[in-house]
């Protein structure tokens, strides 16, 4: 399975809002994370949803409404260090594990967790 192919074999939109709303309670409950975060988490959890559904194959509303994802750029004001990377690894996966995707497509979306995280190391 292909990142292209998740969005469908999960179905669709919803999934990935509930999987948001999951991860996010690891975040809240994370006191390294939570300080990442802005107090009020509804645009935090709207566009993660959104950037995920465009990124899985879903519709491009992130694109529409935010532009380009420029992830470098948009975390670059946070320390993101080794633990803070395994700490929100961590909540994704918890995430992922309670949702009801098939395990390919979970396969799929922690392989890409992983890659992206690493990547916007920057401490």
């Amino acid at each position: 399975m292909d990142s292209a192919e998740v969005y469908e074999a999960v179905g669709g939109s919803d999934y990935f809002r509930e999987l948001v709303e999951a991860f996010y309670v690891g975040i809240v409950a994370d006191p390294v994370l939570r300080a990442m975060y802005p107090e009020d988490l509804s645009d935090s959890k709207t566009h993660l949803a959104n950037f995920l559904i465009q990124y899985f194959g879903g519709p491009p509303t992130y694109l529409e409404t935010r532009g380009h994802p420029r992830m470098r750029m948009r975390h670059a004001p946070f320390q993101i260090d080794k633990a803070a990377i395994e700490s929100w690894l961590a909540s994704m996966r918890a995430a992922l594990v309670s949702s009801k995707a098939p395990y390919e497509a979970i396969e799929e979306m922690d392989a890409y967790f992983s890659f992206a995280a690493k990547a916007l190391q920057n401490s």
